[in-house]
């Protein structure tokens, strides 16, 4: 049976595909950790805010109503740069989803002539039986 001579090409993408598959994970893994990270920030920022709002009731003093406006100001610039971490980690997983899916198609196409070629080896290996075995029952009758 002959070799497929774009194996080593089929070979090269299998591991490009994979590749792209591991590193899409990461960014995938990297994209929910980010969003966990902002979720957690608007979690306690809304925890502070209560606080906050608790100790309004009770009375503040100048001090303490600064210090609780400057923490909440920090907590929103911090849940900012966190969104801005997750749409730039968004971006990335989607760009990794096409570089997989790119890889992909390309290994796909050459798995198809892969497979083509062994259709086409197996049919020819299926007519050399073949005509063995006509020969062979030829030959058979013939000395009979």
């Amino acid at each position: 049976m002959a070799e497929f001579t774009l194996q080593p090409l089929l070979d090269l993408l299998n591991e490009r595909t994979d590749e792209a598959a591991r590193q899409l994970g990461r960014l995938i893994s990297a994209e929910r950790d980010a969003r966990a990270r902002l979720a957690l920030l608007c979690q306690y920022r809304e925890e502070y805010a209560q606080r906050f709002r608790e100790a309004q009731t009770t009375g503040l003093t100048l001090s303490s109503l600064r210090n609780f406006q400057e923490f909440l100001g920090k907590i929103d610039i911090a849940i900012q740069q966190q969104s801005a971490l997750v749409e730039s980690s968004a971006q990335n997983t989607a760009a990794g989803q096409e570089r997989w899916r790119e890889q992909h198609t390309r290994m796909k196409a050459i798995d198809t002539l892969s497979l083509r070629h062994q259709r086409a080896e197996n049919k020819k290996s299926l007519r050399q039986e073949q005509k063995q075995t006509d020969e062979f029952a030829t030959r058979r009758r013939e000395t009979e």
